[in-house]
């Protein structure tokens, strides 16, 4: 088998006495989706942080597949409103890109057309298209998505995560998501991961929709057939760079 593209051993993370994540292990191999449930606190995010490279554990290590390229789509960004911005020209912010590069990311994403529209005007589905684009231009060997479908309507969530899929077969690339609902991403994922500061399941969905720990995390929510499993809301935004802003609205 092929050296894994991330791998995190034994990796613990505390601040100011309070453990944010314990013991966590987990490898991310080329052309494997893997995705991230949890409830809200859970060290989700951080976990991301920590495995990008962003943020040191306290303790364990995090190696990387040498001259590993990351595509990076952040849950939600934070624009002036105050500031004309084009499609086209947001995907440009930091990226030294051709206008055709530019015009085959948005085509693949299925946002054709709608290079000169104003990234303030866009619906939720075409805002996370946008975002994905952007990722897409750095041409990964690794997609990290947090929380890819937020603000998007239910149709718009599974067509999202089926192009998510293809991509990851057109690319052979990794994909790493977050995500606040296992059973719409079941049929997208190869492996699930549940987080609650440590590992408490992980396998194929289907396995960690019925093992215990998960039922006891989520309780009669995770057999509902409901859309969601739970609500998540990140305490968090990101500027255009990945970077975190503190938002106490959220």
């Amino acid at each position: 088998m092929a050296a894994p593209l991330i791998q995190a051993n034994n990796i613990s993370l505390a601040k100011k006495g309070r453990t944010l994540l314990s013991s966590i292990n987990l490898s991310i191999y080329k052309g494997q989706i893997v995705t991230i449930i949890g409830p809200n606190g859970a060290g989700k995010t951080t976990l991301i942080r920590i495995l990008l490279g962003l943020v040191k554990p306290t303790s364990g290590s995090v190696s990387r597949n040498h001259a590993l390229t990351i595509g990076y789509m952040p849950q939600r960004i934070r624009l002036n409103q105050q500031m004309p911005l084009t499609v086209h020209r947001f995907l440009t912010l930091g990226n030294k890109v051709s206008d055709d590069a530019i015009k085959q990311a948005l085509g693949r994403v299925n946002m054709g057309g709608m290079s000169n529209a104003s990234m303030h005007t866009l619906s939720g589905g075409e805002n996370q298209r946008v975002l994905l684009a952007r990722a897409l231009l750095r041409k990964p060997d690794i997609l990290v998505l947090d929380e890819p479908v937020q603000g998007v309507d239910i149709n718009g969530q599974s067509a999202l995560y089926q192009l998510i899929s293809q991509l990851r077969d057109e690319l052979n690339c990794a994909v790493l998501m977050v995500s606040h609902d296992l059973h719409i991403v079941m049929a997208s994922t190869d492996e699930v991961i549940c987080l609650n500061q440590h590992i408490c399941c992980h396998g194929h969905p289907e396995s960690v929709s019925n093992h215990p720990a998960y039922l006891a995390l989520f309780g009669d929510s995770a057999n509902s057939s409901s859309v969601a499993v739970y609500t998540h809301h990140h305490d968090h935004t990101h500027d255009i760079h990945g970077s975190v802003i503190n938002d106490n609205k959220h």
